[in-house]
C-alpha cells in the first residue's frame, strides 16, 4: 500500500512539474518574442506623434478609431468590428485663470479646466477668494460666507502613501465635487489643487461631475503656483478672473474598437484591454495608449508564437473612459444581452512603466489559483499579487460575476505626469513598455490554457 501511495504521489509530482516546466518554457518564449520583436513601442510613436490626443468626441479621436481597427488585423485577428458608443462631447476652449497683484495688475496663473465643467460662457467671472484645506474646514463655512466668492481647495496629495494610487484615490474626491459643493453655498467657481505627486506647476485636468443643475465652472493649478497662492493668502485678500468657453456640447455616436482570435476549444470570451481615449493635453501616451499599443501585443503574440488558444482572446479599445466610461457601460451591455461567457479580463490603465504585478478582483478560489503562479511570474519581476482592483471598464463585467484584473505597474511617476501635458511618448522607456505586455501575455496564456 505504502508503494502504491508513494508510486501516485511521484506521478503527481511529475505530472505538475511537467505542467509548471512546459508553462515556464512558454514564459520565456513570450518573453524572447515580445523583447525582440514586439511593437508595442514603435505603435505607441506612432498613436502619440502621428495622432496625438484623443479626447472623445473629437477628430483625433475618430481616426484614432481607424488606427486601432487596423492595428488589430495586422497583429493577426480573425474578426475586427466597431462597437457603436453614444459618447458625450466636452470642449475646452479658450481659458484663462488671473489674479490680481497687490499693484492692481492681473497676472495670468498656469491652470487647466477640468474635465466635464461647465465654463463662463466666454464672459469674465471675478471675486474674493477664499482657501480650505480640507472638506471638514469647507463644511464648517456658512453659506454668506462663500457667497460670491472663489472657493479653492488646497488638498495637497499625500506623500505618504506608498502605493501611488492610494494617494490619488485619497484626493479624487476634491476634483470631482468641488464645483457643487461650492455652488450649494453661493460661490461663482472652484479652483483645486492639482492631483499630483511633483512638486512642480504642472495643472493636471480630469473628470469632475455634477449633482444638480446649478452648474459653476471648476479649474486646476499646479503645486508650484497652489503653494504661492496660500501664502499671498495669508496676507492679503485675493481677488481671481475666470474666463473660459468649456463645456458639454451634446452627444455623437462614436465607437469601440474590438479584435479578436476565436477560441479553438469554445468561444468563451477572455478579454485584454485599455481605453483609447485620452485627455486633450499632452499625448496620452502613458493614459492610457500604453494600455492599448500592449493589449494589441498579447493578441500579436499568439499568432507569431503559433499558440492555439481555447478560448476567444479579445482585445477591447475602449471608448470614452476618461469622460464618461460609455465604451465600458456599452461592452457589458452587449456582453448582458447577447449572454456571452466570460472567463476573464484584465485592463492595462496605469502606465506603461516596469510591471511590478497583477491585482485581482474576483473570488477567492480564483485568486488563489493564480496566486499558486506566482513562481512563473517571479523571474520576469512580477511578484504583487495582494491588489484587489481592477479597470474602471471593466466594472460592468466584474459586476456580472467575471473574474477582472489590472496590470500593476511601478506606479511612482506616475502622477506626475497624470491628465497634463507632460503625457507624452518621451517619457515612455521601450523596454518597461515591452515587460508590461511579457506578463500581461503570460496571464492570458496561463487563464486561457488552465481555466
Amino acid at each position: 500500500m505504502k508503494k502504491i501511495v508513494a508510486t501516485s504521489l511521484f506521478l503527481l509530482n511529475v505530472a505538475v512539474f511537467g505542467q509548471t516546466k512546459q508553462d515556464s518554457i512558454q514564459f520565456a518564449k513570450i518573453s524572447t518574442e515580445i523583447l525582440n520583436k514586439g511593437k508595442s513601442y514603435t505603435e505607441l510613436r506612432d498613436l502619440t506623434k502621428n495622432i496625438g490626443h484623443r479626447l472623445s468626441g473629437s477628430e483625433a479621436y475618430e481616426k484614432a478609431v481607424k488606427w486601432a481597427e487596423q492595428k488589430l488585423r495586422d497583429a493577426g485577428a480573425d474578426k475586427v468590428w466597431l462597437q457603436e458608443v453614444l459618447i458625450p462631447i466636452w470642449v475646452r476652449g479658450k481659458e484663462s485663470l488671473q489674479i490680481k497683484t497687490p499693484n492692481g495688475k492681473w497676472t495670468n496663473l498656469k491652470m487647466l479646466s477640468l474635465g466635464n465643467s461647465e465654463g463662463t460662457g466666454g464672459k469674465d467671472v471675478s471675486g474674493e477668494i477664499i482657501m480650505v484645506k480640507s472638506m471638514e474646514e469647507y463644511e464648517k463655512l456658512s453659506p454668506e460666507q462663500v457667497k460670491d466668492k472663489i472657493v479653492f481647495f488646497n488638498y495637497p496629495f499625500s506623500q505618504s502613501f506608498i502605493e501611488t494610487f492610494r494617494g490619488y484615490g485619497d484626493a479624487a474626491k476634491y476634483r470631482t465635487t468641488a464645483a457643487s459643493l461650492t455652488a450649494k453655498k453661493g460661490g461663482k467657481f472652484a479652483i483645486i489643487r492639482s492631483l499630483s505627486s511633483a512638486f512642480d506647476d504642472v495643472p493636471h485636468t480630469g473628470a469632475m461631475r455634477y449633482d444638480s443643475d446649478h452648474k459653476i465652472p471648476a479649474v486646476a493649478i499646479g503645486s508650484t503656483t497652489a503653494d504661492e497662492l496660500e501664502t499671498l493668502l495669508q496676507s492679503r485678500k485675493i481677488m481671481a478672473k475666470l474666463n473660459s468657453s468649456c463645456g458639454m456640447k451634446g452627444e455623437k455616436l462614436s465607437h469601440s474598437v474590438i479584435g479578436e482570435i476565436t477560441g479553438k476549444k469554445d468561444k468563451s470570451v477572455i478579454v485584454v484591454g485599455g481605453h483609447l481615449d485620452s485627455w486633450d493635453v499632452g499625448e496620452g501616451a502613458h493614459d492610457d495608449g500604453a494600455g492599448i499599443v500592449q493589449s494589441i501585443e498579447v493578441l500579436r503574440t499568439f499568432k507569431n508564437l503559433g499558440i492555439q488558444n481555447n478560448h476567444t482572446i479579445r482585445v477591447v479599445c475602449f471608448a470614452n473612459e476618461e469622460n464618461g466610461v460609455k465604451g465600458g457601460l456599452q461592452y457589458g451591455k452587449m456582453v448582458k444581452e447577447n449572454n456571452e461567457k466570460h472567463l476573464f479580463a484584465i485592463e492595462s490603465d496605469a502606465g506603461g512603466f516596469t510591471p511590478r504585478g497583477i491585482s485581482l478582483e474576483m473570488d477567492e478560489e480564483k485568486r488563489k489559483q493564480i496566486q499558486s503562479w506566482a513562481g512563473l511570474f517571479l523571474p520576469y519581476s512580477i511578484y504583487d499579487f495582494h491588489n484587489t482592483y481592477s479597470g474602471t471598464d471593466l466594472y460592468p463585467l466584474h459586476d456580472m460575476g467575471v473574474p477582472t484584473a489590472e496590470l500593476v505597474p511601478d506606479s511612482q511617476r506616475y502622477f506626475d505626469i497624470h491628465h497634463t501635458e507632460e503625457d507624452t511618448f518621451d517619457k515612455v522607456n521601450r523596454r518597461e513598455l515591452l515587460l508590461g505586455a511579457v506578463a500581461m501575455t503570460q496571464i492570458i496564456y496561463m487563464i486561457d490554457k488552465h481555466w
